[in-house]
């Protein structure tokens, strides 16, 4: 029953929904009763039928009379069975339309929500406010970027190439630890400007003893 009340709302509606509620509740009265009246005809058909089987052989008139009862009751319990199938009918029906008034209505009601949101928006505002969108982020874009360039610009060039210097130093250091070998070009590079006169000539002393061990080298292979 609570189920049915839901279906028929409540406080300001109440008044406007009291006739399919009041019929649901008659009807529901109705076929209670019926299915008492159908509970009540089984309970005699099947007494009847049994004082019938108990004087089939003894006593055939009061067998027969039993029949004749269970007959009367059988035609009643048809038709209240049909009442019953009949008051079934018409409760589904009242129901089912009250659901379809209700559901229309909350459509309604979702119809006005939805005009109400969108109110005075259109497709021309729409398109309106994304385009002042992009030009704010576009103007943003710039800005950054504007930003980034003062920033780079402010950069020592001479400290850059001190850092340049520095990673070249470390990567040749670097080089020379793997190797093992200092090579001579390179050490000549790295001599102080102070000293270049005379430590080029001890640079060449090195690089001509190489060049002899290297000579030496490849004459023992050849001679193998």
């Amino acid at each position: 029953m609570s189920g049915i009340w839901g279906w028929f709302g409540g406080g300001g509606s109440q008044r406007t929904n009291n006739a399919p509620k009041n019929a649901i509740l008659n009807l529901r009265s109705q076929l209670e009763m019926l299915q008492k009246r159908e509970n009540h005809l089984l309970n005699q058909i099947n007494e009847q039928d049994a004082i019938a089987r108990k004087n089939v052989a003894t006593n055939k008139a009061a067998a027969k009379a039993a029949l004749k009862r269970k007959k009367t009751h059988e035609h009643s319990l048809e038709q209240t069975q049909g009442q019953i199938s009949t008051l079934e009918q018409q409760i589904n029906a009242i129901e089912s339309a009250n659901i379809n008034r209700e559901t229309l209505k909350a459509m309604e009601e979702a119809s006005k929500a939805m005009k109400q949101i969108h109110g005075h928006l259109t497709v021309e505002k729409v398109d309106e406010t994304m385009e002042r969108l992009r030009e704010q982020n576009a103007l943003s874009d710039e800005i950054n970027e504007a930003m980034i360039n003062v920033s780079v610009s402010n950069v020592d060039e001479t400290e850059l190439e001190d850092e340049l210097e520095q990673l070249q130093q470390e990567q040749l250091d670097e080089a020379m630890l793997k190797t093992g070998t200092v090579p001579v070009s390179d050490a000549v590079h790295r001599l102080p400007a102070a000293a270049e006169g005379p430590l080029k000539g001890k640079a060449q002393a090195v690089e001509e003893e190489d060049e002899e061990a290297e000579l030496r080298k490849l004459q023992a292979e050849m001679a193998m």
